[in-house]
Order: structure tokens, then sequence, then C-alpha cells
């Protein structure tokens, strides 16, 4: 009885541990920083311009240069604040940049998730387009009420979930591969 009693108490609690360590979150390191973020209105409607400065560590890039590829994701949330009702989310939106090495070629590519292509002889020209992504059209023309202020919020990370399984584990795990920038928040008024 005892035994058994040990073993039940032993699951129980490698089970509280487990919650608990899944529970809090990571901190971010603030290894990314957002250099520019601002709206512009366009012909088609709105597009995000935004810079970021950071730099990969020796293991992403050689994990990169190993063919593991590499996914940063930016998110973006505009809403209004309404006095009479909770807050009007006009626009959340997440786009993805992805980095990879093609060996045979060697050449790296750098693909905007959905969108386009791009190929790059150098390591430091496709951090570039990283970097300096293509602005980047978050709402359409009549998605934003004219002179409305929006606040603006915006986040740049690696994002671990693009990894394959086996090097999730050892990711989430590892202090080196959780590149993130702090929410940068700011006001828009729409044209």
């Amino acid at each position: 009885m005892t035994l058994r009693f040990f073993r039940l108490f032993a699951c129980q609690l490698l089970l509280a541990i487990a919650c608990v360590a899944m529970g809090t979150p990571a901190q971010a390191a603030d290894d990314i920083e957002i250099t520019r973020a601002t709206i512009e209105a366009s012909d088609d409607g709105y597009r995000l311009n935004t810079a970021y400065n950071f730099e990969l560590n020796h293991g992403l890039k050689d994990a990169i240069q190993h063919g593991v590829q590499l996914h940063f994701t930016t998110e973006i949330e505009l809403t209004r604040p309404r006095w009479y009702w909770r807050d009007e989310k006009a626009v959340s939106l997440k786009r993805t940049i992805r980095i990879s090495y093609d060996v045979l070629t060697r050449q790296y590519y750098v693909v905007v998730v959905g969108s386009f292509q791009e190929r790059f002889q150098t390591f430091e020209d496709a951090m570039f387009m990283i970097r300096r992504p293509t602005r980047w059209l978050i709402a359409p023309k009549g998605t934003l009420k004219a002179g409305e202020v929006y606040e603006v919020s915006l986040r740049m990370f690696m994002d671990r979930e693009y990894l394959q399984k086996p090097l999730q584990v050892n990711a989430f795990n590892d202090s080196d591969w959780r590149l993130s920038s702090s929410r940068k928040t700011f006001t828009y008024r729409a044209e």
C-alpha cells in the first residue's frame, strides 16, 4: 500500500512541476529591437513599414547552415478605443518570414510565407531582408475609419512552432532559441 502511495505521489508531483513549468511563459530577452514602425496610407490600403535590429547567435547561424529553417513572425493589432463598450479590434494579423540555406546551391532563401521568395548569395544579405521587410498591406482601403485614432501593438519573435518536432523540445528549453522583441505600442490616426 505504501509503495503504491509513493508512486502516485511521485507522479502527481512530476505532473505539478510540468504544469508549472509549461504554465509560466519564458521571459523575452528583448533580443530583437524594433527601430522603426509606422503605418502609411496608400492607394490600396494601409501598409506597415518596419525595421528591426538583431543578430543571430552562433548556434542559430550554425543551425541554418545545417538545413534548419528559422521563422520570424510579426504580429500587429489595431484597436479603436470606445468609451461605451469594449475596444474594437480593427486589425489583428500575423506575417511569417522564413530563412533557409541550400547546401547544394550555396544560397540563402528568404520566403514571406504565402507570398514571395528571394534568394541571396550571402547570409548578411538574407538577414537584411528579414531586418528590413517589404511594406506589408495590413488593411485594405476603407477598413479603418478616417480621422479615428487607433492604438497599434506590434511585436516580432522567432517562431519555434515551425521547427521540426525534435528541435522544438530543445528550442523551448534553450535560451539561445528565444529571440523576441518587446511589444511596441503607438497611436495612428487613420487618413
